[in-house]
């Protein structure tokens, strides 16, 4: 049996879509029918459906929010004593949107034709990443799936959390930034020209602060727009570049070595990783495997090095912290963790705690960050407005001595 997408018309002549499962499209069509709707296309839902140009057409990933709940939806239903095919049916069900549908679908008709669920899934890469699949495996294998989408879940949601708070936490100094930037450009490319204009028309000698805002001015004007076009072939450019693994290195190396940024990064970097590594230690996942696939979760490449490494040295007999300390790129507070996993035998624990630790770490000092930012922003702007009302200012102050 296979999920099938279709489009239908209803009595009303309105068009509705949705996942329906089958033998064949036939039946599909047939169950469509006995609805009273009238189809218009049944299409076998894939992961991988050919164009006509013949090129790979891939299903978008899910949003974490999306994972998180169908994650969870999963762990609850599991729990409470309904079959895998029951419960991944209900998921498909209950969500309004059309992506988990099929997706969900799609992996209910390979579970219900004798895959298992990390088989199933392994057909949507772009879903359910490596990390979701090995721990689901492992999960199938001792048989506790239930408790392993449970911890999925949480990594899922906390993850979604954290990008939540970053966003929220992010608006107001941005929009702060940008009408900074408006203010600033509309002072200086209308607003000054106009008033002093006023004073070279008298022939007035213009004070140094006033000529140097004028000259700031003339540049804003004549070459704004050129600027901005730099900019953003700029950022073209940039992105071009970090393409290459190479250049990307060497960028995440020196922002890796900066005094308080790069302190950020590696907390952020340990704590995906302590907690990647935690979820695939306690679900079963062989050690040496766990660490190749939370080194893949590590966006900064060379702490992800640094975990290859380790593994390399693990697999010759040697120990997850010692290896990892030698990069000099991990917390100590994290590596003092992880030894102390290993020796009390309690690695999944103390890998949790080390990633709770640096999340809450990490959150502090991007909190107390944005708290300095804010503020600085304001002296800032205040700042360069007074600079612009002074030199408007001078000259009027100078023709009324000249007067007095």
């Amino acid at each position: 049996m296979s999920a099938f997408e279709f489009q239908a018309l209803d009595a009303q002549g309105q068009k509705s879509r949705g996942v329906m499962e089958g033998d064949t499209a036939r039946q599909v069509r047939q169950l469509l029918r006995q609805q009273n709707l009238t189809p218009l296309s049944v299409n076998e839902v894939s992961n991988r459906q050919r164009s006509s140009s013949g090129k790979h057409l891939h299903v978008r990933r899910l949003s974490a929010k999306d994972l998180a709940l169908v994650t969870r939806q999963l762990a609850v239903l599991l729990r409470s004593g309904a079959p895998l095919e029951e419960a991944l049916r209900n998921v498909a069900q209950q969500n309004h949107k059309k992506t988990v549908q099929r997706v969900m679908g799609s992996v209910r008709s390979k579970v219900v034709e004798g895959f298992s669920l990390a088989a199933a899934m392994a057909d949507y890469p772009s879903v359910f990443n490596e990390l979701f699949r090995s721990t689901i495996a492992a999960g199938e294998e001792v048989g506790h799936l239930e408790g392993v989408l449970d911890r999925l879940a949480d990594f899922a949601e906390s993850r979604q959390a954290m990008a939540q708070r970053l966003t929220t936490a992010l608006v107001y100094p941005v929009l702060l930034t940008l009408v900074a930037i408006l203010v600033l450009a509309g002072l200086l490319g209308y607003v000054v020209p106009q008033v002093i204009q006023v004073f070279d028309n008298m022939g007035q000698e213009l004070p140094g602060l006033t000529q140097g805002l004028l000259l700031v001015s003339e540049l804003v004007q004549n070459y704004g727009l050129w600027a901005m076009l730099g900019l953003t072939a700029l950022v073209f450019v940039w992105r071009y570049l970090m393409r290459g693994r190479a250049f990307r290195f060497r960028i995440h190396r020196m922002l890796l070595a900066m005094p308080i940024l790069g302190n950020l990064i590696k907390g952020i970097n340990s704590a995906r990783f302590s907690r990647t590594l935690s979820i695939l230690a306690g679900s079963g996942v062989p050690i040496l495997r766990a660490l190749e696939i939370s080194a893949r979760v590590i966006p900064s490449l060379p702490m992800r090095d640094a975990v290859e490494e380790a593994a390399l040295m693990v697999r010759e007999g040697g120990l997850i912290h010692k290896s990892l300390e030698q990069s000099g790129y991990f917390p100590l507070m994290t590596i003092y963790m992880i030894a102390n996993g290993e020796q009390t035998g309690q690695l999944e624990e103390m890998l949790e705690r080390a990633a709770e630790q640096q999340e809450k770490e990490t959150d502090t000092a991007i909190g107390t960050a944005l708290a300095l930012f804010e503020p600085m922003m304001i002296l800032v702007m205040g700042g360069l407005v007074l600079v612009i009302v002074l030199a408007i200012l001078l000259p009027i102050f100078e023709m009324n001595q000249l007067i007095g």
